[in-house]
């Protein structure tokens, strides 16, 4: 005799999916991490590896500490948030804006695309000792080498995002007189943010890249600074303690831009399936 058959609400078994989805990286990604540790810790121990070649977690963690308690440290850290920030501002603003008109341009695609292909294939540490002598040592070459590197996925993925707009729609809308404002701010600008957004979260990251290359390379301050003069002094613990702020600082700013897509695409499978 068989054994009855119960059948199990879909709607219990896709929230519990999703709790368990939703809990599942705050539960591996500790585990993952002390687990790193603890085999940083015993090579380091075990094999008495130099502490100028690699220090001890605990090293690290006291280098760090001393680090944020620094009112030096932190203004080197503001200064990177600025440039990153100014820098992506500037990427958002100008690859939005020509990404719609190259979208719903195509011989003005055609043309500049040469160009833009151009300004992303150069090697961008190449171009900043030029931005040097033309801005100096100052912020301006920073935000600049900043701003180039996350125009490219903000521009490209804007241009996809306003391609994909289905055209039905926009034959509806136009049959009822809509304007080309109405369809851009109803139709065009809803279907394109998800790809936007997408470009935004990878140019922020491009962005403190850049920021970061720029002061290593041609600053006298930030945590590219930091970094060289930490190097320069031999302190191993420092350079991992910069890297550590510098990591913090990438994830904040991931974040910040996945929140954003929270709240302004609530409605999308994207955010639905994080």
């Amino acid at each position: 005799m068989s054994a009855p058959v119960t059948d199990t609400p879909t709607g219990f078994t896709e929230k519990k999916a999703s709790t368990r989805d939703t809990l599942l990286p705050w539960i591996t990604t500790p585990v993952l991490v002390l687990v790193l540790l603890l085999a940083w810790h015993f090579y380091v121990s075990l094999a008495n590896v130099s502490a100028f070649i690699l220090p001890a977690p605990a090293k690290v963690w006291d280098a760090w500490m001393d680090m944020l308690s620094s009112s030096r440290a932190w203004s080197h850290t503001w200064l990177t948030v600025y440039v990153t920030l100014v820098g992506f501002a500037w990427a958002l603003v100008v690859g939005v804006g020509l990404g719609v008109l190259l979208g719903r341009m195509r011989w003005l695609e055609l043309t500049l695309n040469p160009f833009i292909i151009a300004t992303q294939v150069i090697p961008k540490v190449a171009l900043l000792p030029l931005f040097v002598v033309w801005f100096g040592f100052g912020n301006t070459s920073k935000v600049i080498v900043a701003a180039i590197l996350a125009f490219f996925p903000i521009l490209t993925n804007t241009v996809l995002g306003v391609k994909s707009v289905d055209m039905g729609h926009h034959d509806v809308m136009t049959s009822l007189n809509a304007s080309r404002w109405q369809i851009f701010r109803r139709l065009e600008l809803p279907s394109s943010l998800p790809y936007i957004l997408t470009g935004m979260e990878v140019g922020i990251v491009l962005a403190i890249i850049g920021a970061i290359v720029g002061e290593y390379l041609g600053g006298n301050a930030g945590l590219g600074f930091m970094l060289v003069s930490k190097m320069n002094g031999y302190e191993t613990d420092g350079l991992f303690a910069v890297i550590i702020q510098m990591t913090l600082l990438g994830f904040f700013f991931y974040f910040a831009t996945g929140a954003l897509r929270r709240l302004l695409i609530p409605w999308h499978q994207s955010v639905n399936l994080k």
